[in-house]
């Protein structure tokens, strides 16, 4: 029952989209124009990536998340595993880490590095910069908060708090059966 329940709850989180003023759409709805997040910024590497890098899977998780935030750790591992079972033309995590910016001190990049080694999370992580928090960790409240996107970067829904491998892995398969 509660499984159902979480289901319920989070399949709304998903039907309603990303609320807020700052998002330029409220609810994600089909018959409205939908939110298209656009990017630029540097990964824990410092290699670029940009929004275009949505072009690449049918669907993509921007997982957000903090160095202080055990939450956020505790899934990651899953999250890492998960990146590494789906083919990357239909699905693909993003993180972003919401307390290290691209300007940080190598120290607290280090700790982002760590992290993200220690807990096999082997997909991009990307560090906060002005870009990212305008057009879209602005809306954050609480980490871990994850987004779903299409190919064309426009915002499906999101997710506030962590979940179980298996509880993603549903809930990404529902999402990757509606997007085109």
């Amino acid at each position: 029952m509660k499984r159902i329940l979480l289901m319920t709850v989070m399949l709304t989180f998903l039907l309603v989209g990303c609320a807020g003023e700052k998002s330029q759409s409220g609810t994600g709805n089909q018959e409205e124009e939908a939110y298209v997040l656009t990017f630029e910024a540097s990964t824990i590497e410092g290699a670029p990536l940009t929004s275009e890098c949505f072009a690449d899977s049918k669907l993509t998780m921007i997982n957000v998340w903090a160095t202080y935030c055990n939450p956020c750790i505790s899934e990651m591992p899953d999250l890492g595993e998960i990146a590494a079972s789906y083919d990357r033309s239909e699905f693909q995590i993003i993180g972003i880490v919401s307390d290290v910016t691209e300007n940080a001190d190598e120290r607290m990049i280090d700790t982002a590095r760590n992290l993200v080694e220690d807990t096999g999370a082997n997909y991009p992580h990307l560090l906060l910069n002005k870009s990212l928090l305008e057009n879209l960790v602005g809306e954050v409240d609480a980490v871990p908060t994850t987004f779903f996107v299409n190919r064309k970067g426009e915002l499906l829904g999101y997710a506030v708090g962590s979940q179980s491998k298996e509880t993603w892995e549903e809930l990404i398969d529902e999402i990757l059966e509606e997007v085109e």
